[in-house]
């Protein structure tokens, strides 16, 4: 993890992957790079771009979007119960 400014931050790619929301960091490489991932409305490009705590990531999931806020960066990626304490689901239309 990298120290800024405003917070620890940790790579998109890692956190997706450490949080379960991509089932390979590949997989999760590869959505940032094609472009597929908006942290807080802007899309993402690069899989080593920095995700903070407070932060909106808007991804696509099958044939859904789904849309998490992050509440704490993990250190690994741990059993599913503790990788769900690290987001929370933001429900879209519904």
């Amino acid at each position: 993890m990298n120290m800024a400014a405003s917070g620890p931050t940790l790579r998109i790619d890692k956190y997706l992957w450490f949080v379960r929301l991509a089932s390979s960091r590949t997989n999760a490489q590869k959505l940032a790079e094609e472009g597929h991932i908006r942290i807080n409305g802007r899309r993402v490009e690069r899989a080593h771009s920095p995700v903070r705590a407070g932060d909106l990531i808007t991804f696509p999931f099958g044939q859904k979007v789904r849309v998490v806020r992050v509440s704490s960066l993990p250190q690994r990626r741990g059993p599913a119960p503790e990788a769900q304490a690290c987001y929370e689901e933001i429900v879209v239309g519904g």
